[in-house]
């Protein structure tokens, strides 16, 4: 395994490792702070590749935030190992993904709950959480916009299967779309659930103007982040809906 770091905004870094029998990327975002935030933890299997790329960047015991959509192992599945390493760190999330599983399956310290709008600053760096059930999955999901550098943390959504550069201003709409459509013939079908919530949450989440679309697989995206969300809601629904 190859991982790699790129930052793709001021202060926030891509941290990817690509996993060649899966033909995918999984990227962490550390965002460089005085109170430095960790989005995503990969699974425990890459604990150690990560924790080396971020000690290359701050002191890894210093991290006071681990962000992370939903409950799932590329998410959040080394969250124990980090908390047991930096004794300032809390993982915050959604409020159902603390009470349903975070706090009684990782154990370490309880998780902090955010509200839907709830600002976390770190610095330089101002986030906003925003509550998205079933969006990109699961109904505890919920998704960070750092105001300044208009960084979305957007988890699954744009997800392209490959060995990709770590940010492009291409159309990352059009590969995504092959990966979904490659998914839907085997056993990931149906991998992103299409609700009568998902345009209006990505209506949402487009009206933010993101200049960035941090993406957990594959490149992450620089330009028109409103457009190319609604590109991908029209994904979506033809995908999904039919």
């Amino acid at each position: 395994m190859d991982t790699t770091t790129t930052e793709i905004a001021n202060d926030v870094f891509r941290i990817s490792t690509y996993i060649a029998e899966l033909d995918l990327q999984f990227n962490q975002f550390l965002v460089r702070d005085e109170q430095p935030l960790l989005y995503h933890t990969g699974m425990r299997g890459l604990f150690s590749e990560v924790h080396a790329a971020v000690a290359r960047l701050i002191d890894p015991t210093s991290l006071r935030y681990i962000g992370f959509s939903h409950f799932e192992a590329d998410e959040c599945g080394s969250l124990h190992e980090w908390l047991t390493l930096a004794p300032r760190a809390t993982a915050v999330c959604s409020s159902i993904a603390k009470f349903v599983n975070v706090d009684d399956m990782v154990g370490v310290r309880p998780a902090q709950a955010l509200a839907d709008g709830e600002i976390i600053v770190t610095g330089t760096h101002r986030f906003r959480f925003l509550q998205t059930p079933h969006v990109p999955h699961a109904w505890d999901a919920g998704l960070l916009f750092e105001e300044n550098t208009r960084t979305l943390f957007c988890s699954d959504l744009f997800h392209q299967l490959g060995d990709v550069e770590p940010s492009t201003v291409n159309d990352v709409v059009g590969r995504c779309r092959a990966t979904l459509e490659t998914y839907q013939q085997g056993p990931f079908a149906d991998y992103l659930p299409f609700t009568a919530h998902t345009m209006p949450t990505l209506e949402r989440l487009a009206a933010l103007k993101p200049g960035t679309l941090a993406a957990m697989h594959g490149s992450a995206f620089s330009g028109d982040g409103a457009q190319a969300i609604r590109d991908l809601g029209g994904v979506m629904q033809e995908i999904f809906k039919g």
